[in-house]
């Protein structure tokens, strides 16, 4: 048969199913099998057959689109956390709507307006988002699941990364390798992630070098600002002795500046990063970095989304934290390839309104 104009009816009798089970394997609503729901996907790709969205929804009531509002979609980290997302998004049948907030809260505030009636969740990573930011912009029935947030709410979950515990265990790593005097770049001011890296740097260096003078300069996530921050520690009387940088994109700008001034890594100075993207394996010496699984974040967080949009889960909102691991290399000048013990991730219970 002829497959270009293939509908409802053709897919249920290939199947051998009731157009009804079709419907329900295709909007998402469970009540049938795992071998069955195979089955009608199966079919309905080899028909070609391609759902009115628009009628759907009118029945429904979903759009079986996610939509997703980050700081920024430039770089490995954003662009492999989307990937994550989009896998997971694709396998329970749904599509992705991405878009950007990196001009400030009013472009949050219509990033989220513009995807309201278009998504039937949202996963929102914006340090502009706080309590009062939800209440004003997001319906009281859209769900969403924050990533990376201060906030604690009785209605919205939240994904957390460990980065304070990530950034003692580098730093304590650093100390324990010979390093005394280990300075960091941060990341942006009102940045939840940035800020938590420098609490660990702050807390490893008291504990593990009582007396060691800090020593933080700015840096704002991007390579441009590591670079800057490398020469400025160049000038300090006396260097450092290592740099931990907030995360990999800055340690890679700062290497540039120490390889420019004849700086030997790590034979002069140490270095490390955060969040392990690609290309951190990849660049010379191999650097040394607390790792983030960036896809399995993204995919975790999409899970607790269609948790929140199928009516039989009723999973209260908590803020869960999500373990990381220190990856040793050449960088930090200690025997590469050895691996911190790991953070188990961690669930709290459902936090206070706010």
């Amino acid at each position: 048969m002829t497959t270009k104009n293939a509908t409802i009816k053709d897919v249920a009798r290939e199947a051998k199913v009731s157009v009804a089970s079709v419907s329900r394997v295709l909007n998402g609503l469970g009540g049938v099998t795992p071998e069955t729901q195979k089955i009608v996907r199966e079919v309905a790709n080899r028909l070609n057959y391609i759902p009115d969205n628009a009628a759907r929804s009118l029945i429904t009531g979903r759009t079986h689109t996610i939509g997703a509002v980050l700081p920024d979609l430039y770089g490995e980290f954003f662009s492999e956390l989307i990937r994550g997302i989009d896998l997971a998004a694709r396998a329970r049948g749904l599509h992705l709507l991405v878009s950007s907030s990196h001009d400030g809260v009013a472009d949050a505030a219509a990033a989220v307006r513009a995807m309201r009636g278009r998504v039937d969740g949202m996963l929102i990573l914006s340090e502009y988002v706080d309590a009062a930011f939800l209440e004003e912009n997001l319906p009281e029935k859209l769900s969403a699941v924050l990533l990376n947030s201060p906030v604690k709410s009785a209605r919205y979950p939240v994904l957390n990364i460990d980065n304070r515990a990530g950034a003692i265990a580098m730093v304590q790593h650093l100390i324990e390798t010979g390093h005394q005097q280990v300075a960091f770049i941060s990341g942006p001011k009102t940045n939840f992630d940035a800020q938590q890296r420098e609490k660990g740097y702050r807390a490893a260096m008291t504990k593990h070098a009582p007396g060691m003078p800090l020593t933080i300069v700015d840096g704002n996530f991007t390579e441009e600002s590591g670079y800057r921050a490398g020469r400025e520690l160049l000038a300090k009387k006396p260097r450092p002795q290592a740099v931990f940088a907030a995360n990999d994109m800055m340690a890679i700008g700062c290497l540039y500046a120490f390889k420019e001034a004849g700086i030997d890594v790590p034979g002069d100075i140490a270095l490390a990063g955060f969040d392990d993207i690609l290309i951190a394996r990849y660049i010379t010496p191999p650097l040394s970095t607390v790792q983030v699984r960036i896809a399995d974040l993204g995919r975790i967080a999409l899970d607790r989304l269609a948790a929140l949009l199928n009516p039989a889960d009723s999973t209260p909102a908590s803020v869960e934290t999500l373990g990381c691991d220190i990856v040793i290399r050449e960088s930090c000048g200690a025997k590469k390839g050895s691996v911190a013990a790991p953070n188990k991730p961690r669930r709290s219970p459902r936090p206070s309104p706010t």
